[in-house]
């Protein structure tokens, strides 16, 4: 369903059974909700201080080689929304190993 790379592609699919509305039974799966991990103990690579017009996508593909590892740089910076990072010039950002 989820790339392996995706930071989805761990969670638990979970399966409820409901009942539609031709009265007959259906099952839902879906993925249960994903949580921002701890950021204890990982390993900090750089961090970035951010310039004028700089793309969180654009500094992910340059320190981990994939832009859409940008959710990583999120998680080690304790935040669901990308934009916040490179919102303010100047703001210092923490760029970790990626974690397996």
């Amino acid at each position: 369903m989820f790339d392996p790379s995706s930071r989805y592609y761990n969670l638990e699919t979970v399966k409820q059974e409901v009942t539609g509305a031709d009265g007959k039974p259906r099952v839902i799966a879906y993925k249960r909700r994903r949580f921002i991990p701890p950021a204890d103990g990982q390993t900090t690579l750089v961090e970035h201080t951010v310039t004028q017009g700089e793309r969180l996508d654009n500094i992910t593909a340059r320190f981990l080689g994939d832009p859409l590892q940008f959710w990583r740089v999120c998680d080690a910076n304790i935040t669901l929304d990308p934009d916040e990072l490179t919102d303010e010039t100047g703001r210092t950002i923490k760029i970790t190993l990626p974690q397996f």
